[in-house]
Formats: C-alpha cells, sequence, structure tokens
C-alpha cells in the first residue's frame, strides 16, 4: 500500500507484478529515479534496481516465507523449491547468494530455522520433540546440535534464560 501511494504522489503509473517488484508504465529518467528512490527512502523503503540484489531479496523471502509463515512447514527440498519459485537454476542462485552474501543458502535457511526454533520455545510452548517434527528436523538431538553450534546454548537453557526475569536483591532489615 505504501509504496502505491508514494508512487501515485509523484504521478506514475504503474503495475504491481510481484512483492517487491514493481513496473512502471512511464519511461524512467536517471532524475526521476533518483526521485523515486528518495521518496521511498523518505517513506523507509528501499529501491533495488540491481537485478541480482532483486534476486537474492526473493531467494530470502522465499526461504523466509516458509520458515516463518507457514503454521506447520511442508517437508520439500529447499533447492527444487527455490529454483521453481523463481524460475532459475538452482546451481546459479546458489552461487549468486553465497558470492553476494558471503554465506551459502543452506546456512542462511539453517539460521532461520533456529530463530524460528527460538520463537516457537518462547512464544508457542511447544516442546522440542514438537518443534523438531515442524521443521522437519530428522531427530530432536539433530535440532539441538544446530541450536547449540549456532546459539552456544542449549535449546532447554535458551528457554530457562527468557524466562528469568530480573533478579532483585532484599537487604536485610537492621
Amino acid at each position: 500500500m505504501l509504496v502505491k501511494e508514494e508512487l501515485k504522489k509523484l504521478g506514475l503509473h504503474f503495475i504491481i507484478v510481484d512483492l517487491g517488484v514493481v513496473e512502471i508504465m512511464e519511461t524512467i529518467t536517471p532524475d526521476l529515479r533518483e526521485e523515486i528512490r528518495l521518496t521511498l527512502l523518505r517513506s523507509g523503503l528501499e529501491l533495488m534496481d540491481d537485478k541480482k540484489a532483486v534476486l537474492i531479496e526473493k531467494i530470502k523471502n522465499a526461504i523466509i516465507e516458509v520458515i516463518y509463515y507457514t503454521d506447520e512447514m511442508p517437508k520439500i527440498n529447499f533447492p527444487d523449491y527455490i529454483s521453481g519459485k523463481l524460475g532459475q537454476d538452482y546451481i546459479y542462485l546458489s552461487k549468486l547468494f553465497s558470492e553476494v552474501q558471503g554465506t551459502t543458502i543452506e546456512n542462511f535457511i539453517i539460521s532461520h530455522k533456529i530463530e524460528r526454533v527460538k520463537e516457537l520455545l518462547i512464544y508457542k510452548e511447544f516442546n522440542l520433540t514438537e518443534i523438531a517434527f515442524r521443521l522437519h528436523y530428522s531427530s530432536v538431538a539433530h535440532l539441538s546440535n544446530q541450536f547449540k553450534k549456532l546459539t552456544g546454548l542449549t535449546p532447554s537453557n535458551f528457554k530457562n534464560l527468557k524466562y528469568k526475569g530480573p533478579t532483585t536483591v532484599e537487604e536485610p532489615v537492621s
């Protein structure tokens, strides 16, 4: 909605093609491009016209969509899913992602799965077995090992840290 409003203010005609992608019907001059960039920036948005950067964002969004926005994450083959969703060869996407992000798609997936585990531990009150099942880990041990590798804590230690409130020290009354 925000992007539409900002583009209307600039008097531009557009077609929203996909989340984060807008096709503008007018010819975009360098001056108009800069005006669009500044307008979006003031609204907290970013104009991305680098095709590689746009592709990287689409990869990230596809992964995040599956991990965070499905009640029960479907059992999917991420390379096939990403390749199909973006209509590109996975090997190309993987190399591009690693080159630009400095990490692999697999590591990006793992780090977001662990963030989702944290969220489910804290807010959804699922036990570790349920979380491992929901996120398609082969076992609770596998989930716990990945969790500890990334956070330095076991899932139980993490959950206990989050539930400890501020501690108060009472001084003895004289």
